[in-house]
């Protein structure tokens, strides 16, 4: 099973950003989607962003559109998430996550993916 870790976390002021990074052991043909997701204090998991290696094609959540971007390097087996104008509401564990299914732009669901890091902690505060 693929293995990941994720990095870049920290402290960063309200309008500030971030970058997330997330190694994998190895990414493989058997691994579809990849996906970030974040789970604050008291809530559920929360899916943020996905990419498909099916055709390359990303989704988001309603939530980050337009401030958080998805990317990644296969020759660094690194997925990467951009996260722009973060506000306290963004404080949280960011995961990332890899599925055996095709789900991503449609939907990302924490039932689909079955690979997953140990998280990395965004705090946004001043």
């Amino acid at each position: 099973q693929v293995q990941l870790v994720e990095s870049g976390g920290g402290l960063v002021q309200p309008g500030g950003s971030l970058r997330l990074s997330c190694a994998a052991s190895r990414f493989t043909l058997y691994y579809r989607d990849i996906a970030w997701f974040r789970q604050a204090p008291g809530k559920e998991h929360e899916g943020l962003a996905c990419f498909s290696n099916r055709d390359y094609s990303t989704g988001y959540a309603d939530s980050v559109k337009g401030r958080f971007t998805i990317s990644t390097d296969n020759a660094k087996n690194t997925v990467y998430l951009q996260m722009n104008n973060l506000t306290p509401e963004d404080t949280a564990v960011y995961y990332c996550a890899a599925s055996i299914y095709y789900t991503c732009p449609e939907k990302i669901s924490v039932t689909d993916y079955d690979a997953w890091g140990r998280g990395t902690q965004v705090t946004v505060s001043s």
